[in-house]
């Protein structure tokens, strides 16, 4: 990112997990100042919507990438992440 670029204007995409986050953080503490017009407002709600969809999908990547070195099929990896093992004899 250059100095002449705006954070906000950063596409989404090109934002690291951390600089995506940070944004999103930063747009709700202005939505709940509630200092900003309507058309702000529309505005930083469009592009938090954006940032938590990209910090989504890098964490369901970086879940994936753990769950592939483990060796682990997608369910198995979900189920371990709240605790609760798939058994053979739950219907």
């Amino acid at each position: 990112m250059t100095d002449a670029t705006s954070p906000l204007e950063t596409p989404v995409d090109d934002l690291s997990y951390e600089e995506a986050r940070d944004q999103l953080v930063g747009i709700v503490a202005r939505l709940e100042a509630g200092s900003a017009t309507l058309e702000e407002s529309l505005g930083l709600w469009e592009r938090g919507e954006e940032l938590a969809a990209r910090c989504q999908a890098l964490l369901d990547g970086a879940r994936d990438r753990i769950a592939a070195a483990r060796g682990v099929d997608e369910d198995d990896a979900d189920a371990g992440i709240v605790g609760v093992a798939a058994t053979d004899d739950e219907d």
